[in-house]
């Protein structure tokens, strides 16, 4: 039986879906698919409405992993401590596959100072700055929730990413204001950016954790999820005022990065709320191949280069950032496919083993 006030979610096909094309936004950001056809509709379609990718991970967690904590009151901490065991060893294991990558190119710390920025904030590989950040996110996230209501914790993270857009797409005009400069250089002395578990991640965790909130108070999904139509048009309406954010902020040329918007948060409510919409059930596989992607893009990325130069094919599998963009995609979800049917027969194996 579920624990007091927690509802097993068992059809969640928008959700599981999207992970399937979050997976595909990040792709597209570390290559720009768009910028050989122009580099404003690339950074509108790829940097700006491609940002959801990333904070769609974290509310899935807020969702699924610390709402039944919190609603559960403690009573789901096993469900917790296997997400984070899982997300570190996932973590591990990336860490491990790139780190030839990191020999070669000489990215490795030297020092103990800036090793422990890599591992807790910036990742050993540009795109593995997602996992110390949902693990401090999370550990951060819970320790507020341990003493605080949700919507006052969800307060405090909007506080903290206030902070992080001051760091990140609005850092030029808000180190104007007296003291922030100073502010956002001890920032940086520790993380490269404020995109990370302290100033991003308990923003989407908590927004996960307050939909799922809103719902049990509702009492049933629809009535917190509302009209289609209505949400659709405030997707809309938020994907135009998040854009033309974005936009003004490249324009008055103010970003030292442009992962974080303002209007990336109402977005990302309206868009969660719209998924969980979606009837049905999506493949069971969808949440473990869109994550394989995520991690191994990159050396997919690299090995396509190496086997272009060599070939080469490098005006048509590199300089064409499209056709790039495409390769990388479909090499990634197929390498992705073959990994998790392999760790689904190992799976099977040691099961049959242990029943012996």
């Amino acid at each position: 039986m579920s624990p007091a006030g927690y509802q097993k979610k068992n059809s969640c096909a928008g959700i599981d879906w999207f992970r399937i094309l979050a997976a595909v936004m990040v792709i597209a950001i570390h290559i720009g698919p768009l910028s050989n056809i122009s580099s404003d509709m690339d950074y509108l379609v790829t940097y700006c409405a491609g940002r959801v990718a990333v904070p769609f991970f974290l509310m899935t967690t807020g969702y699924f992993v610390i709402a039944p904590w919190k609603m559960s009151r403690g009573a789901e901490t096993g469900r917790v401590l296997r997400f984070l065991k899982k997300t570190l060893l996932l973590y591990g294991v990336s860490i491990a596959l790139y780190l030839p990558v990191n020999l070669y190119a000489g990215e490795l710390p030297d020092s103990v100072g800036g090793l422990f920025r890599m591992l807790l904030f910036d990742g050993t590989f540009y795109h593995l700055w997602y996992f110390p950040a949902v693990i401090l996110g999370c550990l951060l996230t819970m320790a507020m929730l341990r003493k605080l209501s949700v919507r006052t914790v969800f307060i405090l993270a909007f506080v903290l990413y206030l902070v992080g857009v001051g760091g990140d797409s609005w850092f030029g005009l808000v180190t104007r204001i007296p003291g922030a400069g100073s502010l956002y250089d001890m920032v940086f002395t520790v993380s490269s950016y404020t995109r990370n578990g302290v100033f991003f991640a308990p923003m989407f965790l908590m927004l996960g954790t307050l939909v799922r909130e809103n719902e049990r108070r509702a009492g049933q999904k629809d009535s917190i999820c509302g009209r289609t139509g209505v949400l659709v048009a405030e997707l809309m309406f938020g994907m135009v005022l998040m854009l033309g954010e974005g936009y003004l902020s490249c324009l008055l040329n103010v970003q030292r990065h442009n992962s974080m918007y303002l209007f990336l948060i109402p977005v990302m409510y309206v868009l969660f709320r719209l998924l969980l919409k979606v009837p049905g059930h999506a493949p069971a596989w969808s949440r473990d191949v869109s994550m394989l992607v995520y991690v191994i893009h990159p050396a997919v990325l690299i090995g396509l280069r190496g086997i272009a130069g060599a070939a080469g094919l490098t005006d048509l599998l590199v300089e064409n950032t499209l056709i790039q963009f495409v390769s990388v995609t479909a090499l990634s979800f197929a390498a992705a496919a073959v990994i998790h049917f392999l760790l689904l027969r190992m799976k099977h194996f040691r099961r049959r083993r242990e029943a012996r």
